[in-house]
């Protein structure tokens, strides 16, 4: 049965897709949603872009279709409508966001005005979500983009094997994937088990190219700029970061697992060691991603200071400095001017196309999909991209642990023989800090 949607000004800001992604179900726009959407079109930030993809969709349905308070119809069947309301709140339920009170007040309108088709609001806004239950409106979040926890790809699985299976595995150097593995995703690790002997193992990974798994790098046993993993799963993620093959490589971790101090001290042996290439980019987005830092005092560098001291603090660690080294003022810069390592803010990335570097994207979950897409399009020939973050420690409030840029870009990839990813659970920073992150 048909309903009709009617859109919060959030949903639109967070996804301007959103109007062609209901089928063939009516779209209904408030026309004071459009009026908010007009104060971001001169942002520069997200919210300005898609707030400007808003209005030029809205006015080509006006163009190619007429009116859009009678209605156009939508490619999957259903209509796309702007309307208004003279309608009033009851009193009670009145408050200072005038806004929000005329969405609300028109989708009762919608409601009332045609009680055959089921009326849905949605938004993004808790709060507002509860006043249109108490309106008695069914209301829903946008959830088009959402990805559930039980659907978040790990980049590593458990498979029963035979013992001759494992025998042959380390005898030949690999195995042919069986009928219980078919669907593998291409690069995806395995921990291969005997079904006699659960202490029987062998670490896996699954080759794309020749369509079964294959021992990890050999070179795993030496690590990656004096840095050697400590878990399986650090394991799986340098054994990513150190094949020139993968050119896309997301790990994903809470606090303490290793992921960026892994993809820098990876980063800087491709650069400086094994010299592939010419130079490691790091950044993380100074949130939000859109704000320019022109506000805060100094240079490009001291601006970025308290953004990337975490990213500092692993190249010196890795650099293996000690205090006395620190005192006669060594430090990361030595690297910087080397022209080894550049650290920029992602605000100035668009437009740049960046070929034969390493570039690392730390707290990529406070990305938007979009912001993210924007970052891997510059990649240039040559160029490994990675990025690292927890989806449960994000700063933006525009995007949650379900649909930021970062768990996107995992589900989007994982069929593509030229990404890789890998979730880090086993915290390695400290006992304290281990158990902090999962007790707290």
């Amino acid at each position: 049965m048909k309903k009709n949607y009617v859109l919060d000004t959030n949903v639109l800001l967070h996804d301007p897709r959103a109007l062609f992604l209901f089928k063939d179900n009516n779209v209904i726009v408030p026309i004071y949603v459009v009026e908010e959407i007009d104060k971001f079109k001169r942002d520069l930030s997200e919210l300005g872009r898609n707030a400007r993809q808003v209005s030029r969709d809205l006015d080509a349905f006006r163009e190619e279709g007429g009116s859009l308070t009678e209605g156009v119809v939508l490619e999957g069947g259903g209509m796309l409508r702007v309307m208004f309301t003279q309608r009033e709140l009851p009193r009670e339920l009145m408050n200072g966001h005038l806004v929000d009170n005329r969405i609300l007040a028109l989708a009762i309108d919608v409601k009332e005005r045609e009680p055959n088709l089921k009326c849905v609001f949605i938004t993004k806004d808790i709060n507002l979500r509860i006043r249109a239950d108490a309106l008695g409106l069914q209301c829903e979040d946008y959830k088009n983009d959402k990805i559930e926890s039980s659907e978040l790809y790990m980049g590593v699985r458990e498979i029963a094997v035979d013992k001759s299976d494992i025998d042959h595995f380390y005898e030949h150097g690999e195995l042919p994937l069986a009928e219980n593995m078919a669907s593998v995703c291409p690069n995806e690790f395995a921990l291969l088990k005997d079904r006699a002997s659960p202490t029987h193992t062998a670490l896996a990974k699954f080759n794309p190219n020749k369509g079964r798994f294959v021992p990890l790098l050999r070179s795993l046993k030496e690590g990656a700029w004096g840095l050697r993993p400590r878990n399986k799963e650090q394991s799986f993620a340098l054994d990513l970061l150190l094949n020139d093959e993968i050119k896309l490589v997301t790990i994903v971790g809470k606090a303490g697992t290793g992921k960026t101090l892994l993809a820098i001290a990876a980063g800087l042996h491709k650069v400086m060691e094994e010299q592939v290439l010419q130079k490691m980019l790091v950044s993380r987005p100074v949130f939000p991603l859109g704000k320019d830092i022109g506000y805060l005092p100094g240079s490009v560098e001291e601006k970025l200071n308290p953004w990337m001291q975490p990213i500092y603090d692993n190249v010196e660690f890795l650099m293996g400095l000690s205090r006395a080294d620190k005192k006669a003022g060594r430090s990361y810069k030595e690297l910087i001017d080397l022209g080894m390592i550049a650290i920029e803010p992602l605000t100035y990335i668009r437009g740049r196309s960046i070929p034969n570097q390493y570039i690392i994207v730390d707290e990529a979950q406070n990305l938007t999909p979009h912001e993210v897409k924007t970052i891997i399009t510059r990649v240039g020939d040559n160029t490994k991209i990675v990025l690292t973050g927890d989806p449960y420690q994000i700063d933006n409030p525009f995007v949650d642990a379900t649909n930021n840029g970062l768990i996107h870009v995992v589900n989007k990839f994982k069929n593509e023989k030229l990404a890789g990813h890998i979730t880090l659970t086993k915290g390695e920073r400290s006992a304290l800090a281990e158990l902090a992150s999962n007790v707290l």
